[in-house]
């Protein structure tokens, strides 16, 4: 990609609340940004997180944190987006996610006017409604405009069955597909510890007598599990905030690695006019390329169900 504007490390947070500030902070310590930008509309707020951000800077990598406005997005390398308005007394859903697809759409409208030339991702929820809507917006190829989609999800399922297993994270490979949302699912298909596949490599541990009641278990813990966190403390932040790092790092890096961010698809899987999570190559430019993965029947049923209730929803918006 050629770009004549934008700093190779810079990164321009838009949102200063708690995953945007706690994304700073994993980003910060990370050493894979030189400059972090953080843009809210409370303006306060967007001070107070960078001065108590700024006076950790002598604990990790050189990083110039400053407040940012719409002009930071001229020379941003990556923009993410985690601003979104909050449920008044009485709204409904849908009127709140009208509320949002606004501020998302002008946010991407004043990237444009800027002439911005940064990969943008979109961590608002609902996040794959948003990506739709901000790809659609900005008139950019589809690999420019990605959202966080599942990649938390997968990082949360990879964690469970560590622990039901016994073995490193790090050893086990999984992805959730699909919705970041309630039709999410788990590609089992797709799922191995070290190259022998979860089915198989139960048998060989026999640390439960029913996989398959445990398989369904688990898959319900990685839906039900922002639902319990928020339950308990009223928001997720840490997690995600490590989860959007990744992301960033790969982009920065030019890494060219496998995560399973959200994307409009145009015909992978069968499915068009809709955007959501699957495995892709996460490089400088944003998505490099699709992963065709072979599913089950039932998986591919599964990601059709997801983006039937993507597309019940972009058909609201639409209608009113």
């Amino acid at each position: 990609m050629e770009n004549r504007n934008w700093h190779a490390r810079k990164v321009t947070i838009v949102g200063a609340g708690h995953v945007g500030a706690t994304f700073a902070y994993a980003l910060a310590q990370s050493g894979v940004a030189d400059e972090i930008a953080l843009i809210d509309l409370n303006a306060e707020l967007a001070e107070g997180q960078v001065l108590d951000l700024s006076h950790g800077r002598f604990f990790f990598p050189a990083v110039d944190i400053h407040t940012g406005d719409h002009h930071d997005y001229a020379d941003a390398r990556v923009v993410v987006v985690t601003a979104g308005a909050s449920q008044k007394p009485g709204e409904s859903r849908l009127a709140l996610l009208q509320r949002n697809v606004r501020i998302i759409e002008s946010i991407v409208d004043e990237m444009v006017a800027q002439d911005s030339s940064a990969i943008v991702l979109i961590v608002s929820n609902p996040v794959d409604i948003l990506t739709h809507a901000a790809y659609h917006r900005s008139g950019w190829p589809r690999g420019r405009v990605i959202g966080s989609g599942t990649v938390l999800d997968s990082a949360r399922f990879r964690y469970l069955l560590s622990e039901h297993c016994n073995v490193d994270v790090h050893n086990v490979h999984a992805y959730i597909l699909g919705e970041h949302g309630d039709s999410e699912f788990a590609a089992w298909s797709m799922t191995h510890v070290a190259g022998v596949g979860m089915d198989r490599f139960c048998v060989l541990c026999g640390r439960c007598s029913n996989w398959l009641a445990e398989r369904a278990r688990i898959e319900q813990a990685v839906r039900d599990s922002a639902y319990h966190i928020i339950g308990y403390k009223g928001a997720t932040y840490y997690a995600v905030g490590l989860a959007l790092t990744r992301i960033v790092a790969a982009i920065l890096r030019n890494e060219h690695s496998v995560l399973t961010v959200s994307l409009p698809l145009e015909g992978e899987y069968g499915l068009h006019d809709v955007s959501l999570s699957v495995p892709c190559v996460v490089s400088q430019n944003g998505i490099d390329r699709v992963m065709l993965a072979t599913l089950t029947s039932e998986e591919q049923d599964a990601l059709e169900r997801s983006a039937g209730v993507l597309r019940g929803v972009i058909a609201q918006l639409g209608a009113t």
